[in-house]
């Protein structure tokens, strides 16, 4: 089937984009899918469009065909979705991306309730590495379409100078507080980008900054969410969350784990398998990318 170069779909936000093959099979072949796989897959995906079909229909039957090849790389495929379903509160969240810092050599601490100049802040992460104290603020999004906008690293630039000044004079710590961070699960806006680079703050979302975005770290830490796993049912994902179980790596370093979520054991074996395979297929990516 011939697709019109002007065929338009509807992306989360509302707006209309021309369909690009080409992206579909990116993203395929990006979550491990072979060419012949993600070109059969873009071929099963075509006589289902039609003019407005939204990006979450075309999606969730790339995905489904992709399942059907190799449930770790469906997992991947769906990573952006896997980190949304690590709410409804953004708790996981940090938990999840202090993980990947202390994975980059960072010592972190969560939750931490440090006082500022003016007032006390509770503190997001805090990581030191070399001497050197970061603020980590994390921006959780759980609808798709949502943009980190400028009142995000205004809001952050403000606690950060706040909390600096009580930082440098408490009398516990005898280094100043280095940088802040702004990292979110969605884009930023221009503006926001704009902003937090002039301020000074390092900025880390979904594809910013190059080579070095959030999905590119987690790409490069092979550290993947338990919610990245298709063996497993919602009120599973939700029960191991739960029980501060937000690393597939943790499942593989511990399966007794499993238990605490009530997972039935019949179903451990398949996920280990899948959570194993994922994180190797990840690390191999990574590696590629790295060459």
């Amino acid at each position: 089937m011939t697709i019109k170069a002007n065929i338009l779909i509807t992306k989360a936000s509302g707006k209309l984009v021309p369909f690009a093959p080409e992206k579909l099979m990116r993203s395929l072949t990006k979550a491990g899918a072979t060419k012949e796989q993600a070109e059969k897959i873009l071929a099963s995906v075509k006589p289902l469009l039609h003019p407005g079909i939204s990006t979450k229909t075309i999606f969730k039957n790339a995905f489904r065909l992709l399942k059907k090849v190799s449930p770790p790389k469906a997992g991947k495929y769906k990573l952006k979705n896997a980190i949304m379903e690590l709410g409804p509160s953004g708790f996981p969240f940090e938990k999840y991306f202090a993980a990947i810092l202390q994975n980059m050599g960072y010592s972190v601490q969560t939750g931490v309730i440090l006082q500022g100049a003016c007032v006390q802040h509770e503190v997001d992460v805090i990581a030191e590495k070399e001497n050197q104290h970061e603020m980590v603020e994390c921006k959780f999004h759980q609808q798709q379409g949502s943009l980190c906008n400028v009142k995000i690293p205004l809001y952050i630039h403000a606690r950060f100078k706040d909390v600096e000044a009580g930082f440098t004079d408490s009398a516990s710590k005898n280094n100043t507080l280095h940088q802040g961070w702004v990292v979110t699960n969605t884009r930023f806006t221009t503006d926001a980008i704009q902003y937090g680079t002039c301020a000074g703050l390092k900025l880390i979302g979904w594809n910013y900054p190059k080579g070095n975005s959030l999905n590119n770290l987690i790409d490069k830490t092979g550290l993947y969410p338990v919610t990245a796993l298709t063996s497993l049912t919602k009120k599973e994902k939700q029960a191991l969350l739960s029980n501060d179980i937000v690393l597939c790596k943790n499942i593989l370093n511990n399966p007794d784990l499993m238990k605490l979520a009530a997972i039935v054991q019949t179903k451990h074996e398949a996920i280990l398998q899948e959570a194993k395979e994922l994180c190797k297929n990840s690390n191999e990516v990574a590696q590629r990318e790295t060459l």
